[in-house]
C-alpha cells in the first residue's frame, strides 16, 4: 500500500534535505583544515581538549569526547558527562559561570583547548547560553586555545575563537536541526583525518 503525503510532508522533506545539500556546499573547507591543524598541535603538545555544550549541542558534546579520546587519543572531557556535579554547581553557583567554574576545577591551562557546540555561540546581551560566554572569558584569561562549531552568526564564539566552523543558516526554520546535525557531520571529520586518527 503506498504512503501519501500529508499536510505538505513531502515539500518539507524535500526542502530539508536541499538544505542539508546547500549546508555541505557551503562549509568553510578553509576553516575545516585550520580546525584540523589546531587539533593536531594540540596533540603534539599533549593538551587537554574540554568541549563545551547545552541541549542537543551537550548531548553531541559527550558523544565527541568518546572520539577525541577513542580515535584521537586526545585527553578529552566534558561537564554534561557528570550530571551530579554539573547540577551541584548550577545549584550552589548559577547556570552563568557553571562551566567557568567547571574549567577552573579542571585546572584549564594555556596548554589546553575549549571546543563549543552551539547553535548559536552565546550572546550576553540576549541571555542566550551565558555559561559559554562566562567559560570562553575564563578561557581568553587563561589564554587557552578557543574553538567552537557553531550556527547562526556564531555568536560570542566566533568572535573569540582562535578557529571557528559556522554553519551556514540556510532557513530560519532549520538553524537548530542543521548547526547541531552537522557539528557530528564536521566533528567525524576532524577525527578521521590525517594526524589525528
Amino acid at each position: 500500500m503506498a504512503v501519501k503525503s500529508v499536510n505538505g510532508v513531502e515539500k518539507y522533506v524535500k526542502s530539508y534535505l536541499n538544505a542539508t545539500a546547500t549546508v555541505i556546499d557551503k562549509l568553510s573547507r578553509d576553516d575545516m583544515e585550520k580546525m584540523v591543524q589546531a587539533l593536531i598541535s594540540l596533540k603534539k603538545r599533549q593538551g587537554r581538549l574540554f568541549m563545551l555544550g547545552v541541549g542537543g549541542s551537550a548531548a553531541n558534546c559527550s558523544h565527541a569526547v568518546n572520539d577525541f579520546r577513542k580515535i584521537c587519543n586526545i585527553e578529552t572531557y566534558t561537564p554534561v558527562d557528570n550530571v551530579s556535579e554539573l547540577t551541584a554547581r548550577t545549584n550552589d553557583i548559577g547556570w552563568d559561570t557553571v562551566f567557568a567554574d567547571w574549567l577552573k576545577g579542571s585546572r584549564l591551562t594555556r596548554n589546553d583547548a575549549v571546543m563549543v557546540f552551539s547553535v548559536g555561540g552565546g550572546n550576553l546581551e540576549k541571555n542566550v547560553s551565558p555559561n559559554i560566554v562566562r567559560a570562553l572569558e575564563y578561557t581568553k584569561e587563561i589564554e587557552a586555545t578557543i574553538l567552537g562549531i557553531v550556527g547562526r552568526d556564531g555568536g560570542y564564539t566566533k568572535k573569540v575563537a582562535d578557529v571557528c566552523i559556522l554553519i551556514p543558516t540556510i532557513s530560519a526554520e532549520m538553524i537548530t536541526p542543521l548547526s547541531e546535525s552537522f557539528q557530528a557531520v564536521v566533528w567525524h571529520g576532524l577525527v578521521t583525518a590525517p594526524g589525528l586518527s
